[in-house]
């Protein structure tokens, strides 16, 4: 259709060219931050099926989207996972899309490192919480820190140059690795964003006493480092310092110390198709019922999408210490 804007536009002016997709709800860990130790996941006929993915994607790619981040849960846990990243791959050479990347606990990446270089994904962001084998069990309930260095170097072999460590720094969990994975970081030619715990969904423990600051963690750092406030971005919410003589990064991602809210470029879909217009918010849009009440029809998809940029709101109301508002985790949200 002709009056299809090129450009996704929401009500405060801000262009919208970048979109986080959850295509899992499961994990093979079960991080402390992000889950209940006991998950009850989502039925299987309520996620996106694969190639509603890829439609899903194309239509906003055609609406000016320039950066896709696929997330989970554990996106490299989801069967087939490897062609859906060569259709997206795809989208380079006919839609806006520029950039296509992928957010994972690394766990996988031996076994697929390899075939996302070839289908074309631009850069990884791997989470790394902890270098102490038995912190990164507690932390991670279920992980092994081995799993994660082995997919570290497995994305390096396969030809990865832009590989990303996250870190969710905890008090009375990992407050004391704080340099330690800077350090590591750097070593390995790799950039780090440390990140605020936000408070999605139910978990067991006091968010208000783990809760440990981006300008806690910056100060720490700059015991042991000398930093610049950098202007790069990456397109997403990372404010960055340089590390002096070095060519990495250090970033933060504050959503309540430093809200980003003003210059929000970004939307997420949830594993079941909603469209969330803020991660902190519940202004959505069930995009999964427009792709099947009218399977196949872009323009109807796209007109629903346009829509949804009326309902964006100007920010989101993140507060540590109350209990969960939103209930939905992490997981589902897409990290």
């Amino acid at each position: 259709m002709s009056d299809l804007p090129t450009q996704l536009v929401d009500r405060y002016g801000r262009k919208v060219t970048y979109v986080r997709m959850s295509i899992t709800d499961r994990c093979d860990f079960r991080c402390v931050y992000c889950m209940d130790e006991e998950m009850t996941f989502m039925p299987r006929e309520k996620l996106l099926t694969l190639e509603e993915i890829v439609f899903l994607l194309r239509a906003f790619c055609e609406l000016g989207v320039e950066k896709v981040r696929i997330t989970g849960g554990e996106p490299l846990v989801r069967r087939n996972v490897d062609w859906l990243f060569k259709q997206l791959g795809e989208l380079k050479a006919t839609t806006a899309l520029k950039e296509l990347t992928l957010t994972t606990n690394g766990s996988q990446l031996p076994r697929y490192a390899e075939a996302l270089a070839e289908a074309g994904v631009d850069r990884i962001n791997i989470s790394l919480d902890s270098l102490d084998a038995d912190k990164f069990k507690a932390l991670t309930r279920t992980g092994e820190l081995q799993q994660v260095l082995d997919g570290i170097e497995a994305a390096k072999q396969a030809g990865f140059k832009r590989i990303k460590l996250n870190a969710v720094i905890m008090k009375g969990r990992n407050e004391n690795e704080i340099v330690d994975l800077a350090e590591f970081a750097i070593n390995n030619g790799m950039d780090i964003s440390y990140i605020e715990e936000m408070p999605l969904g139910h978990v067991d423990h006091d968010r208000g006493e783990s809760y440990c600051s981006s300008d806690e963690v910056l100060e720490a750092l700059q015991g042991h480092f000398s930093l610049q406030p950098s202007i790069a971005t990456t397109g997403g919410p990372s404010r960055y310092y340089q590390v002096a003589d070095s060519q990495n990064r250090i970033g933060f991602i504050s959503p309540h110390s430093h809200n980003f809210c003003s210059s929000c470029n970004r939307v997420r879909v949830t594993t079941e198709g909603r469209l969330l217009l803020c991660l902190g918010q519940e202004h959505s849009m069930d995009l999964r019922d427009v792709i099947r009440r009218y399977p196949g029809d872009m323009d109807k998809l796209k007109q629903a999408i346009v829509k949804s940029m009326d309902i964006k709101p100007e920010g989101h109301d993140f507060n540590i210490e109350a209990k969960p508002v939103i209930f939905r985790h992490m997981s589902v949200t897409g990290g």
